[in-house]
Protein backbone atom coordinates (compact mmCIF):
# COMPACT_ATOMS: atom_id res chain seq x y z
CA UNK A 1 0.00 0.00 0.00
CA UNK A 2 1.55 3.28 -1.13
CA UNK A 3 -0.62 5.50 1.08
CA UNK A 4 -1.22 3.95 4.51
CA UNK A 5 -2.49 7.11 6.27
CA UNK A 6 -6.08 5.86 6.48
CA UNK A 7 -5.20 2.40 7.79
CA UNK A 8 -2.65 3.77 10.25
CA UNK A 9 -5.10 6.32 11.65
CA UNK A 10 -7.85 3.69 11.84
CA UNK A 11 -5.56 1.60 14.04
CA UNK A 12 -4.70 4.71 16.14
CA UNK A 13 -1.10 4.83 14.94
CA UNK A 14 0.80 8.14 14.54
CA UNK A 15 0.43 9.75 11.10
CA UNK A 16 2.06 12.73 9.37
CA UNK A 17 -1.38 14.28 8.77
CA UNK A 18 -4.98 13.14 9.15
CA UNK A 19 -6.30 11.07 6.24
CA UNK A 20 -9.42 12.28 4.45
CA UNK A 21 -12.28 10.60 2.62
CA UNK A 22 -15.99 11.39 2.44
CA UNK A 23 -19.17 9.39 2.68
CA UNK A 24 -21.06 9.59 -0.65
CA UNK A 25 -17.82 10.83 -2.23
CA UNK A 26 -18.93 9.23 -5.52
CA UNK A 27 -22.39 10.62 -6.17
CA UNK A 28 -24.82 12.95 -7.85
CA UNK A 29 -22.82 16.11 -7.17
CA UNK A 30 -20.29 14.92 -9.78
CA UNK A 31 -21.11 15.57 -13.47
CA UNK A 32 -19.11 12.46 -14.36
CA UNK A 33 -21.37 10.37 -12.12
CA UNK A 34 -24.51 11.85 -13.67
CA UNK A 35 -23.19 11.08 -17.16
CA UNK A 36 -22.92 7.41 -16.18
CA UNK A 37 -26.32 7.51 -14.46
CA UNK A 38 -27.98 8.72 -17.68
CA UNK A 39 -27.01 5.43 -19.35
CA UNK A 40 -27.91 2.95 -16.61
CA UNK A 41 -30.37 2.49 -13.77
CA UNK A 42 -28.95 2.77 -10.28
CA UNK A 43 -29.16 -0.97 -9.68
CA UNK A 44 -27.47 -1.64 -13.03
CA UNK A 45 -24.64 0.60 -11.87
CA UNK A 46 -24.35 -1.35 -8.63
CA UNK A 47 -24.60 -4.76 -10.26
CA UNK A 48 -22.23 -4.29 -13.19
CA UNK A 49 -18.71 -4.70 -11.77
CA UNK A 50 -16.98 -2.55 -14.40
CA UNK A 51 -19.45 0.31 -13.92
CA UNK A 52 -19.29 0.05 -10.12
CA UNK A 53 -15.51 0.25 -10.45
CA UNK A 54 -15.79 3.29 -12.76
CA UNK A 55 -17.92 5.11 -10.18
CA UNK A 56 -15.74 4.07 -7.24
CA UNK A 57 -12.70 5.52 -8.99
CA UNK A 58 -14.24 8.94 -9.72
CA UNK A 59 -13.30 10.55 -6.36
CA UNK A 60 -9.93 8.80 -6.46
CA UNK A 61 -9.13 10.54 -9.74
CA UNK A 62 -10.97 13.84 -9.16
CA UNK A 63 -10.49 14.48 -5.43
CA UNK A 64 -7.30 12.51 -4.71
CA UNK A 65 -8.68 11.21 -1.41
CA UNK A 66 -6.87 8.83 0.96
CA UNK A 67 -9.36 5.95 0.79
CA UNK A 68 -11.84 4.68 -1.77
CA UNK A 69 -15.19 3.20 -0.82
CA UNK A 70 -16.96 0.52 -2.81
CA UNK A 71 -19.84 1.81 -4.92
CA UNK A 72 -22.96 -0.16 -4.02
CA UNK A 73 -26.04 0.32 -1.82
CA UNK A 74 -26.96 -0.72 1.70
CA UNK A 75 -30.27 -2.19 0.51
CA UNK A 76 -28.82 -4.96 -1.64
CA UNK A 77 -28.94 -7.16 1.48
CA UNK A 78 -32.70 -6.64 1.73
CA UNK A 79 -33.05 -7.43 -1.96
CA UNK A 80 -30.97 -10.61 -1.67
CA UNK A 81 -33.24 -11.74 1.16
CA UNK A 82 -36.28 -11.47 -1.11
CA UNK A 83 -37.17 -7.79 -1.15
CA UNK A 84 -38.50 -6.49 -4.47
CA UNK A 85 -36.25 -3.43 -4.66
CA UNK A 86 -36.44 -0.56 -7.12
CA UNK A 87 -35.32 3.06 -7.17
CA UNK A 88 -37.75 5.69 -8.46
CA UNK A 89 -36.66 9.17 -9.46
CA UNK A 90 -37.77 11.73 -6.90
CA UNK A 91 -38.94 8.98 -4.53
CA UNK A 92 -35.90 6.87 -3.69
CA UNK A 93 -35.75 3.18 -2.81
CA UNK A 94 -38.96 1.17 -2.75
CA UNK A 95 -39.64 -2.37 -1.58
CA UNK A 96 -42.92 -3.33 -3.27
CA UNK A 97 -43.37 -6.31 -0.91
CA UNK A 98 -42.93 -4.80 2.57
CA UNK A 99 -42.22 -7.09 5.53
CA UNK A 100 -44.79 -6.63 8.30
CA UNK A 101 -46.04 -9.99 9.54
CA UNK A 102 -44.64 -13.21 10.96
CA UNK A 103 -45.33 -14.87 7.62
CA UNK A 104 -43.44 -12.12 5.77
CA UNK A 105 -40.42 -12.58 8.03
CA UNK A 106 -40.56 -16.35 7.62
CA UNK A 107 -40.46 -15.95 3.83
CA UNK A 108 -37.26 -13.93 3.88
CA UNK A 109 -34.27 -15.83 2.58
CA UNK A 110 -30.85 -16.33 4.10
CA UNK A 111 -29.09 -16.65 0.75
CA UNK A 112 -25.75 -18.11 -0.18
CA UNK A 113 -23.88 -14.82 -0.02
CA UNK A 114 -21.11 -16.01 -2.37
CA UNK A 115 -23.75 -16.40 -5.05
CA UNK A 116 -26.08 -13.54 -4.11
CA UNK A 117 -23.31 -10.95 -3.96
CA UNK A 118 -21.02 -12.31 -6.64
CA UNK A 119 -21.34 -9.01 -8.51
CA UNK A 120 -20.10 -7.12 -5.43
CA UNK A 121 -17.06 -9.34 -5.00
CA UNK A 122 -16.25 -9.07 -8.71
CA UNK A 123 -16.47 -5.28 -8.42
CA UNK A 124 -14.03 -5.38 -5.49
CA UNK A 125 -11.54 -7.39 -7.56
CA UNK A 126 -11.85 -4.91 -10.44
CA UNK A 127 -11.46 -1.86 -8.18
CA UNK A 128 -8.40 -3.32 -6.46
CA UNK A 129 -6.80 -3.88 -9.86
CA UNK A 130 -7.39 -0.25 -10.78
CA UNK A 131 -6.22 1.10 -7.43
CA UNK A 132 -3.04 -0.94 -7.77
CA UNK A 133 -2.15 -0.43 -4.10
CA UNK A 134 -2.42 3.37 -4.27
CA UNK A 135 -4.94 3.72 -1.41
CA UNK A 136 -7.12 1.33 0.61
CA UNK A 137 -10.61 0.23 -0.42
CA UNK A 138 -13.40 0.37 2.15
CA UNK A 139 -16.26 -2.13 1.97
CA UNK A 140 -19.57 -1.59 3.75
CA UNK A 141 -23.02 -2.80 4.65
CA UNK A 142 -26.16 -1.36 6.16
CA UNK A 143 -26.88 -2.07 9.81
CA UNK A 144 -29.87 -4.31 10.58
CA UNK A 145 -32.19 -1.65 12.01
CA UNK A 146 -31.62 0.63 9.03
CA UNK A 147 -32.17 -2.20 6.52
CA UNK A 148 -35.19 -3.38 8.52
CA UNK A 149 -36.75 0.08 8.44
CA UNK A 150 -36.73 0.11 4.63
CA UNK A 151 -38.13 -3.42 4.45
CA UNK A 152 -40.91 -2.69 6.94
CA UNK A 153 -41.83 0.80 5.72
CA UNK A 154 -41.55 -0.20 2.07
CA UNK A 155 -39.22 2.73 1.39
CA UNK A 156 -37.89 5.93 2.88
CA UNK A 157 -39.61 7.56 5.85
CA UNK A 158 -39.10 10.36 8.32
CA UNK A 159 -41.39 9.03 11.03
CA UNK A 160 -40.69 5.27 11.11
CA UNK A 161 -44.27 4.61 12.22
CA UNK A 162 -44.46 1.01 11.00
CA UNK A 163 -40.92 0.13 12.14
CA UNK A 164 -41.55 1.49 15.63
CA UNK A 165 -44.94 -0.19 15.81
CA UNK A 166 -43.21 -3.50 15.05
CA UNK A 167 -40.48 -3.15 17.69
CA UNK A 168 -42.92 -1.92 20.35
CA UNK A 169 -45.96 -4.09 19.66
CA UNK A 170 -44.18 -7.23 18.45
CA UNK A 171 -40.62 -7.14 19.83
CA UNK A 172 -40.10 -10.90 19.35
CA UNK A 173 -40.91 -10.59 15.65
CA UNK A 174 -38.63 -7.55 15.35
CA UNK A 175 -35.78 -9.44 16.98
CA UNK A 176 -36.32 -12.39 14.65
CA UNK A 177 -36.15 -10.10 11.62
CA UNK A 178 -33.12 -8.18 12.88
CA UNK A 179 -31.24 -11.37 13.71
CA UNK A 180 -31.93 -12.72 10.24
CA UNK A 181 -30.57 -9.55 8.61
CA UNK A 182 -27.54 -9.57 10.93
CA UNK A 183 -26.58 -13.15 10.02
CA UNK A 184 -26.72 -12.39 6.29
CA UNK A 185 -24.75 -9.17 6.84
CA UNK A 186 -21.93 -10.98 8.69
CA UNK A 187 -21.50 -13.38 5.77
CA UNK A 188 -21.75 -10.53 3.25
CA UNK A 189 -19.06 -8.42 4.95
CA UNK A 190 -16.79 -11.41 5.46
CA UNK A 191 -17.17 -12.05 1.74
CA UNK A 192 -16.05 -8.49 1.05
CA UNK A 193 -13.03 -8.97 3.32
CA UNK A 194 -12.21 -12.24 1.55
CA UNK A 195 -12.48 -10.43 -1.79
CA UNK A 196 -9.84 -7.97 -0.61
CA UNK A 197 -11.31 -4.82 0.95
CA UNK A 198 -8.88 -3.32 3.45
CA UNK A 199 -11.53 -1.86 5.82
CA UNK A 200 -15.28 -2.11 6.37
CA UNK A 201 -17.87 0.36 7.60
CA UNK A 202 -21.25 -0.49 9.11
CA UNK A 203 -23.86 2.17 8.30
CA UNK A 204 -26.72 2.66 10.76
CA UNK A 205 -28.15 5.66 8.96
CA UNK A 206 -31.47 5.77 10.81
CA UNK A 207 -30.30 4.95 14.34
CA UNK A 208 -31.05 8.50 15.47
CA UNK A 209 -34.77 7.73 15.10
CA UNK A 210 -34.52 5.49 18.17
CA UNK A 211 -34.53 6.32 21.87
CA UNK A 212 -31.40 5.49 23.86
CA UNK A 213 -32.95 2.28 25.23
CA UNK A 214 -34.39 1.20 21.88
CA UNK A 215 -31.06 1.84 20.14
CA UNK A 216 -29.38 -0.46 22.64
CA UNK A 217 -31.94 -3.26 22.20
CA UNK A 218 -32.93 -3.06 18.55
CA UNK A 219 -29.87 -1.56 16.84
CA UNK A 220 -26.61 -1.86 18.76
CA UNK A 221 -27.33 -5.45 19.84
CA UNK A 222 -27.27 -6.56 16.20
CA UNK A 223 -24.47 -4.21 15.16
CA UNK A 224 -22.40 -5.81 17.90
CA UNK A 225 -23.37 -9.26 16.61
CA UNK A 226 -22.01 -8.26 13.20
CA UNK A 227 -18.80 -6.68 14.49
CA UNK A 228 -18.01 -9.71 16.65
CA UNK A 229 -18.65 -12.02 13.67
CA UNK A 230 -16.20 -10.35 11.30
CA UNK A 231 -12.87 -11.79 10.23
CA UNK A 232 -11.28 -8.47 11.10
CA UNK A 233 -7.59 -9.34 11.55
CA UNK A 234 -5.73 -6.49 9.88
CA UNK A 235 -9.01 -4.99 8.64
CA UNK A 236 -10.28 -1.99 10.65
CA UNK A 237 -13.99 -1.80 11.37
CA UNK A 238 -15.74 1.59 11.32
CA UNK A 239 -19.02 1.87 13.23
CA UNK A 240 -21.16 4.71 11.88
CA UNK A 241 -24.57 5.76 13.05
CA UNK A 242 -26.56 8.94 12.94
CA UNK A 243 -26.77 9.81 16.62
CA UNK A 244 -23.24 8.77 17.51
CA UNK A 245 -22.84 11.99 19.49
CA UNK A 246 -25.01 10.40 22.19
CA UNK A 247 -24.78 6.69 21.34
CA UNK A 248 -20.95 6.54 21.32
CA UNK A 249 -20.62 5.07 24.86
CA UNK A 250 -22.79 2.11 23.77
CA UNK A 251 -21.03 1.81 20.41
CA UNK A 252 -17.62 1.62 22.10
CA UNK A 253 -18.66 -1.58 23.90
CA UNK A 254 -18.34 -3.45 20.59
CA UNK A 255 -14.65 -2.42 20.39
CA UNK A 256 -14.73 -1.17 16.80
CA UNK A 257 -11.50 0.29 15.52
CA UNK A 258 -13.20 3.55 14.55
CA UNK A 259 -16.40 5.33 15.58
CA UNK A 260 -17.71 7.82 13.03
CA UNK A 261 -18.98 10.95 14.77
CA UNK A 262 -21.85 13.16 13.65
CA UNK A 263 -21.55 16.96 13.72
CA UNK A 264 -23.64 17.38 16.89
CA UNK A 265 -20.69 16.51 19.13
CA UNK A 266 -17.39 18.14 20.00
CA UNK A 267 -15.17 15.51 18.42
CA UNK A 268 -12.21 16.01 20.73
CA UNK A 269 -14.28 15.89 23.91
CA UNK A 270 -16.05 12.78 22.69
CA UNK A 271 -12.81 11.05 21.70
CA UNK A 272 -11.39 11.67 25.14
CA UNK A 273 -14.27 9.68 26.63
CA UNK A 274 -13.44 6.64 24.47
CA UNK A 275 -10.78 3.98 25.03
CA UNK A 276 -7.47 5.20 23.54
CA UNK A 277 -7.39 2.42 20.94
CA UNK A 278 -10.69 3.52 19.35
CA UNK A 279 -10.17 6.12 16.62
CA UNK A 280 -12.75 8.69 15.58
CA UNK A 281 -13.89 9.76 12.14
CA UNK A 282 -15.67 12.99 11.24
CA UNK A 283 -17.15 15.34 11.93
CA UNK A 284 -17.61 18.41 9.74
CA UNK A 285 -21.23 19.45 9.22
CA UNK A 286 -21.85 18.60 5.52
CA UNK A 287 -23.73 21.87 5.01
CA UNK A 288 -20.51 23.81 5.69
CA UNK A 289 -19.59 22.90 2.11
CA UNK A 290 -22.36 25.27 0.91
CA UNK A 291 -20.48 28.19 2.48
CA UNK A 292 -17.99 30.49 0.78
CA UNK A 293 -14.56 29.01 0.17
CA UNK A 294 -12.73 30.98 2.92
CA UNK A 295 -15.33 29.78 5.41
CA UNK A 296 -14.94 26.16 4.30
CA UNK A 297 -11.18 26.36 4.66
CA UNK A 298 -11.45 27.97 8.10
CA UNK A 299 -13.96 25.41 9.40
CA UNK A 300 -11.95 22.45 8.09
CA UNK A 301 -8.79 23.85 9.68
CA UNK A 302 -10.68 24.36 12.95
CA UNK A 303 -11.46 20.64 13.17
CA UNK A 304 -7.90 19.73 12.17
CA UNK A 305 -6.35 22.08 14.72
CA UNK A 306 -8.60 20.74 17.45
CA UNK A 307 -7.42 17.20 16.69
CA UNK A 308 -3.78 18.11 16.02
CA UNK A 309 -2.20 16.07 18.83
CA UNK A 310 -4.58 13.12 18.67
CA UNK A 311 -3.64 9.74 17.22
CA UNK A 312 -6.59 7.93 15.71
CA UNK A 313 -8.36 10.66 13.73
CA UNK A 314 -9.80 10.40 10.21
CA UNK A 315 -11.23 13.57 8.68
CA UNK A 316 -14.69 13.10 7.19
CA UNK A 317 -18.11 14.68 7.21
CA UNK A 318 -20.68 13.91 9.87
CA UNK A 319 -22.76 12.38 7.07
CA UNK A 320 -22.61 12.20 3.27
CA UNK A 321 -22.03 14.81 0.56
CA UNK A 322 -25.27 16.44 -0.62
CA UNK A 323 -26.31 15.85 -4.26
CA UNK A 324 -26.24 19.56 -5.17
CA UNK A 325 -22.77 20.27 -3.75
CA UNK A 326 -20.13 22.00 -5.90
CA UNK A 327 -17.25 19.70 -6.75
CA UNK A 328 -14.69 22.46 -6.34
CA UNK A 329 -15.81 23.06 -2.76
CA UNK A 330 -15.45 19.37 -1.93
CA UNK A 331 -12.00 19.45 -3.52
CA UNK A 332 -11.10 22.52 -1.44
CA UNK A 333 -11.95 20.62 1.75
CA UNK A 334 -9.79 17.67 0.66
CA UNK A 335 -6.89 19.91 -0.29
CA UNK A 336 -7.12 21.79 3.01
CA UNK A 337 -6.71 18.53 4.91
CA UNK A 338 -3.88 17.36 2.70
CA UNK A 339 -1.99 20.65 3.12
CA UNK A 340 -2.41 20.73 6.90
CA UNK A 341 0.84 20.46 8.85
Amino acid sequence: MKNTLFLDAAFSKPVSRPPVWFMRQAGRYMPEYMAIKEKYTFLEMCKTPEIAADVTMLPVDILDIDAAILFCDILVVGEAMGGDLSFEKGVGPIFSNPVRTAADIEKLLEPDTDEAFDYVYKAIHEILKRLDGKIPLIGFAGAPFTVMSYLVEGGSTREFKKSKALIHNHPKLAHKLLDKIARVTVDYLNGQIKAGVQAVQLFDSWAHALSFEDFNEFAHRYNDQIIQGLNRTGVPVIYFCRGSSYFAPIMAKSKPDVISIDWNADILSLKQTLPPNIAVQGNLDPTILYADKPVIKQRVEHVLEKMRNENGFIFNLGHGISPDMEVEKVKLAVDTVKNFR
